[in-house]
């Protein structure tokens, strides 16, 4: 599908050489930023905050190593926490709202390659992931692009997200799956 948010990238082309130029700019501060300890978040802010091209809130907080293939896509709302070994593909786009809880070893990952063999090398694909407010992802959850989770929900661990989550939602399973509404209790 090729909706107006869906980014495509082919290689060898001016957009091609200025995402691997995003990417080297990423792989350096990510470097620095991974060599940072819990303790020291202030640097981890200011890092964060070159990293996504605008300053983070001081509410937010992350505990690295982080890592990520552009981070200048990435929007970060306020009271946002991002536990270690976190990885963030965003050439789609990612938008993280206020008050979302990302566990580790969480994977969001915005870019992915056509199924045809013949065009897997050639072109890059990037479709926008939005994480609503208050949103909690669970310990090793990957989120796959095109996907919006839902204000409140919970993405249980382990879980593959490949598709919206509604709000007020525990989802979980590979693929993910609706459990259960949250609130209802």
């Amino acid at each position: 599908m090729n909706d107006d948010r869906t980014r495509i990238i082919h290689r060898r082309t001016p957009e091609s050489a200025a995402m691997v130029a995003n990417v080297k700019r990423a792989m350096s501060i990510t470097a620095a930023l991974n060599r940072l300890t819990f303790d020291d978040a202030d640097g981890i802010r200011a890092l964060f905050s070159e990293l996504i091209g605008k300053k983070v809130d001081e509410s937010f907080s992350q505990i690295p190593p982080f890592y990520t293939a552009g981070g200048n896509e990435i929007r970060i709302g306020h009271n946002v926490f991002i536990n270690q070994n976190c990885t963030f593909y965003d050439l789609g786009g990612l938008d993280i709202a206020d008050d979302v809880m990302i566990g580790p070893n969480v994977n969001i990952i915005t870019t992915g390659h056509p199924l045809d063999p013949a065009q897997r090398r050639t072109t890059t694909i990037g479709k926008p992931i939005v994480i609503e407010r208050n949103v909690w992802i669970a310990a090793g959850a990957t989120i796959i692009g095109g996907v919006t989770v839902g204000e409140n929900s919970v993405v249980a661990a382990g879980s593959v997200v490949t598709r919206d989550v509604p709000p007020n939602t525990l989802v979980g399973g590979n693929p993910a799956q609706i459990i259960r509404s949250i609130g209802d209790d």
